[in-house]
């Protein structure tokens, strides 16, 4: 598996799945339901390959639900960039989340 979080565009199949999903987001917040605590997932995703057809066929999961990994996004100096960027974030949040537990 790739290290810290993978490129828009990075076609994935989650565990205990049959279909594909292409990333469109990066940590993304999600309100739950039952209790109105936000939540922050690693990715936002949709139907591969058919893309956006709604709402409520998109998708929010973590690193740790990816089973393979079939087609990594496009990747320029812009990325590289980001990438760096977004993967700091990730790590300071994901250090926050465990001194808050």
């Amino acid at each position: 598996m790739l290290d810290g979080i993978l490129p828009i565009g990075t076609v994935v199949l989650l565990k205990e799945s049959t279909k594909r999903v292409m990333i469109i987001g990066v940590l993304q917040k999600s309100i739950e339901e039952e209790d109105g605590k936000q939540v922050l997932y690693d990715y936002s995703a949709v139907f591969y390959p058919e893309g956006y057809v709604g709402p409520d066929k998109t998708f929010l999961f973590n690193n740790s639900q990816i089973e393979k990994v079939f087609a990594v996004g496009y990747q320029d100096e812009e990325q590289f960039a980001f990438k760096e960027k977004i993967d700091q974030v990730y790590l300071d949040l994901m250090s926050g989340a465990e001194q808050d537990d």
